[in-house]
């Protein structure tokens, strides 16, 4: 398939095969892939929760409106941002530009003090707005990636994030969840397996300067 037979393939699956599971190859794509996401200024102030444990997917279960989808996918993966973003890592990302392309200090340091200051003067609940928009880059760039895969998906934001928290330990880390995808395979008896796709015609979504 090309890259629109494949976002035509895709859909929010309803009823995953809880007897299939994704390779650590598929898995390690996605992974790759996250990390790869676009954010803000590079900083990257997402992480990613891998979830292949069914005691773990069941206890959240019940803090996720009992969507089934969370307990029987293969894998869930759950989207995450600090609870509280600080300039220090900010300091952290420019350490690792010189470590990765040997940037000289002299030329990454007018950006690395905008960067800072920037930081330093929101507060942090704008600061935990900006975090959550990257999330969405993430989850978005993770649902095409999924499609070209062939892996089934559901994005979800109808879960109680504090209760997430708390199972996945996530206060201790700084970090608080925003997002939750799992990833595996649709059952065959999906009711939403065959249903065409639903969306604007083109020329209602799309605003064309020629």
């Amino acid at each position: 398939m090309n890259t629109i037979e494949s976002l035509q393939w895709r859909y929010a699956v309803k009823k995953f095969n809880s007897d299939k599971f994704l390779d650590n190859t598929q898995i390690n794509t996605l992974k790759e892939a996250f990390n790869l996401t676009a954010t803000s200024y590079g900083l990257q102030p997402i992480t990613l929760a891998v979830i292949k444990n069914k005691k773990i997917q069941k206890e959240l279960l019940a803090h996720s409106y009992n969507q089934a989808q969370v307990v029987d996918a293969s894998h869930l993966l759950v989207i995450c941002i600090p609870k509280e973003y600080h300039t220090e890592e900010v300091h952290k990302y420019f350490d690792l530009v010189q470590k990765t392309r040997k940037t000289e200090d002299r030329i990454l340091q007018p950006f690395k003090n905008f960067l800072t200051a920037e930081i330093d003067k929101k507060p942090q609940e704008e600061l935990l707005k900006w975090s959550k928009n990257q999330a969405y880059l993430a989850l978005g760039n993770l649902l095409t990636v999924c499609a070209i895969e062939k892996i089934d998906a559901c994005p979800m934001e109808g879960f109680i994030p504090k209760k997430y928290d708390e199972v996945l330990g996530l206060a201790n880390k700084n970090l608080t969840a925003v997002l939750a995808l799992p990833v595996g395979y649709r059952a065959n008896d999906d009711y939403m397996k065959d249903l065409k796709k639903v969306r604007k015609n083109i020329k209602d979504s799309i605003i064309n300067f020629d």
